[in-house]
């Protein structure tokens, strides 16, 4: 199979392969910091030859976490190929939905020819999840009145969130080193603040062509204050998100972060997805909640 390498971009945490024969064309971007890749497929159909190649190509980069965004019509190609569907992001494509099917490659052999799973209900990353927002929800039940700190909002560069995810690793608090989710991405980043010292950065990068976006914040809060500020925070973003027309937005959130789930549910994000073994955060391999949430209707 001939492989070539289009744009080694190292220097955003990503890099982006292209791999192409006779049977298979494939995109494969390789997220360096948290050891995944995202298959991006240019031609449909369950070859056995796709399977493996993605497999060994994951192997040789060092990746935990393989997985793909599909329409719907394209996830039985991919259970065929042993690879779980783990939820979706809704409005994705605007009016449709994609898919996510993912597989840890730890516990996936390349030989392995049955047909993986529909989902991982019961899994114990979901069992992790469901926990996780019960306790969440308690959270919210006990806060309940409390009022939320005034945000202000300001543009952050990417110096400035260079230096902020650097804190943040030496913490061992990063959720995100802001790497980007799919092909040529424009990134807009902004940093939050409140009273009392809160500071928060973020970012986002939008596909207006489908209307989404991928939100991401840097750090999670660690006390009911920081939960209020991140709430109120990610609020700012979300008005923001709808000021730029973006129609939907998600995230990823660890599945074990009772704190953060309660300032998302309190925006009106909901969980469609389950990921396991998707996020690193400190030197621990985390799963992973998808929280979406529609922001306004499509136009017609």
């Amino acid at each position: 199979m001939a492989a070539r390498n289009l744009s080694s971009t190292s220097s955003s945490g990503v890099d982006e392969l292209l791999f192409r024969n006779d049977a298979v064309s494939l995109c494969l971007l390789v997220n360096r910091r948290h050891r995944t890749l995202r298959i991006i497929d240019f031609r449909a159909g369950p070859t056995p030859s796709k399977r493996n190649f993605v497999l060994s190509a994951a192997k040789r980069e060092g990746v935990e976490k393989i997985y793909t965004l599909v329409e719907r019509d394209e996830v039985p190609t991919w259970t065929r190929l042993g690879f779980v569907r783990e939820g979706s992001i809704p409005g994705f494509y605007k009016r449709s939905d994609a898919w996510i099917l993912g597989a840890v490659v730890s516990e996936t052999s390349p030989s392995r020819s049955e047909e993986g799973g529909d989902d991982r209900a019961g899994s114990p990353a979901v069992l992790l999840a469901e926990r996780t927002i019960a306790r969440a929800r308690r959270l919210l039940r006990e806060g309940e009145g409390r009022p939320l700190p005034a945000i202000k909002i300001a543009p952050a560069s990417a110096v400035e969130l260079r230096r902020a995810v650097a804190v943040a690793q030496r913490a061992g608090r990063a959720l995100t080193g802001f790497e980007p989710f799919g092909r040529d991405a424009v990134r807009t980043g902004y940093v939050l603040s409140a009273r009392g010292g809160f500071t928060l950065h973020a970012a986002w990068e939008m596909q207006s062509c489908f209307g989404n976006s991928f939100l991401e914040i840097l750090s999670s809060p660690r006390h009911e204050a920081e939960r209020l500020a991140t709430t109120a925070a990610i609020g700012a973003l979300c008005d923001r998100l709808v000021e730029e027309k973006a129609v939907s937005t998600f995230t990823f959130a660890p599945a074990d972060d009772q704190e953060l789930c309660a300032a998302l549910l309190a925006n009106g994000f909901r969980r469609s997805a389950v990921l396991a073994r998707h996020l690193v955060v400190g030197r621990a391999r985390k799963d992973a909640i998808l929280w979406a949430k529609k922001l306004v209707a499509p136009e017609a």
